[in-house]
């Protein structure tokens, strides 16, 4: 059972939580009907995602075979048989799907839900050894996770905050690059033969200078505004403050996963916690 667990990657579930951002941001959080949607959203999108890590991984046995890390994954360690990891696959598709039947989700979501799936299944099958596209998909994977958010409810969704997601995002996608690069060396990934860290590293902090730019343009959004008197710009300095221990993470011996870097940094977890809250007193509070 913990083999099938490891399968699905749970730690990654955490990327889902932006699903819960555009309510956040509405000021609405503590309704009961936004709360209870917006979770069934949550639990249909991991079970979709969890199907696409599935299929990668039985796409990349042969290869993940041979990684020094990835070879102690489920179907590249022989533990989980490639029939049995089908049908677990199949299976949580299928959760999926009656979850969004049962529920009543809008077509805009379930639409998303559908091109997250294309987008990622293509990723898995070969779109993933064409530069920039491949970091293209990672960054959409963000994006369409919020505007999934927005859509269970029906919110519109600042301009600001769409721009900042995919800046940020587009940062973390190439400090993933960047790191496996400085790891394991252009062999661990095809795709990896057409980039330099020194290209990584440039792109990387200007898209994190322009997220938080983006960032600070929201926070003065009239419609932010009216919901945090005019405070969350206060909110930027500790933004920047996050971005750089962020930054001394992936520049350290880090392997420049997102998620792996966060977990692993407890100072990075404590500032976390610290803008969340943050924003919820800012937001609910004053």
């Amino acid at each position: 059972m913990t083999e099938y667990i490891k399968l699905i990657r749970p730690k990654h579930a955490i990327k889902n939580f932006l699903i819960f951002l555009p309510l956040l941001f509405s000021g609405n959080f503590f309704n009961l009907y936004n709360i209870k949607t917006t979770f069934i959203g949550f639990i249909v999108f991991t079970l979709i995602a969890s199907s696409i890590y599935i299929i990668n991984d039985i796409n990349d046995k042969d290869k993940d075979a041979k990684h020094p890390k990835k070879c102690k994954r489920p179907i590249a360690s022989g533990k989980i048989p490639v029939k049995n990891a089908i049908i677990y696959c199949i299976l949580l598709f299928i959760i999926a799907g009656a979850l969004i039947f049962i529920s009543n989700m809008p077509i805009y979501s379930v639409i998303l839900v559908l091109v997250y799936f294309g987008l990622n299944l293509g990723y898995s099958f070969g779109l993933k050894n064409i530069p920039l596209l491949d970091i293209a998909i990672l960054v959409s994977g963000f994006v369409i996770r919020v505007l999934f958010g927005g859509s269970l409810l029906n919110i519109t969704l600042s301009n600001w905050l769409i721009l900042t997601i995919l800046t940020i995002s587009f940062y973390l996608s190439l400090g993933k690059r960047r790191n496996e690069i400085e790891k394991n060396g252009s062999n661990s990934r095809k795709v990896l033969e057409y980039y330099s860290k020194e290209f990584l590293d440039k792109n990387m902090y200007m898209f994190l200078a322009v997220a938080i730019v983006f960032y600070s343009l929201w926070t003065v959004d009239l419609n932010i505004v009216e919901k945090s008197n005019n405070l969350l710009i206060w909110t930027v300095p500790l933004v920047m403050l996050i971005a750089m221990k962020y930054s001394m993470d992936v520049e350290s011996n880090s392997d420049g996963d997102p998620i792996e870097v966060i977990l692993n940094d407890k100072a990075l977890i404590g500032l976390g916690l610290i803008y969340v809250i943050s924003l919820f007193v800012l937001i609910y509070v004053i």
